[in-house]
């Protein structure tokens, strides 16, 4: 079992679970967070938009092309947002530190 922190957007933080393979997309809609994800992750939307608290953002593998072009669509990107749903869960992810925009 994983761990992911969710600040939403009151600044209220919450730790939820999560199991190696889900995607921060997938953990934070199960726990009821509002995050869409209305392509399912398949990079066709920005709906599940987050953004990377800075002590995490260079722990992550870069994002690729598409999620970059997928981002140019958030209307006001931080240095650290990335899509929830290209961000899945295994032993280097436990206890990433997410902010969900405002």
């Amino acid at each position: 079992m994983r761990r992911l922190i969710v600040t939403d957007a009151r600044g209220e933080t919450y730790a939820v679970d999560a199991e190696d393979g889900e995607s921060v997309m997938q953990v934070a809609r199960a726990a009821g967070f509002p995050i869409l994800g209305e392509c399912e992750g398949s990079l066709a939307c920005a709906t599940c938009h987050v953004i990377v608290k800075p002590e995490w953002a260079l722990r992550l593998p870069p994002p690729c092309d598409a999620e970059e072009a997928m981002l140019d669509a958030v209307s006001r990107p931080a240095p650290t947002s990335r899509l929830g749903c290209q961000l899945r869960f295994g032993p280097a992810l436990d206890g990433l530190a997410v902010a969900l925009p405002g």
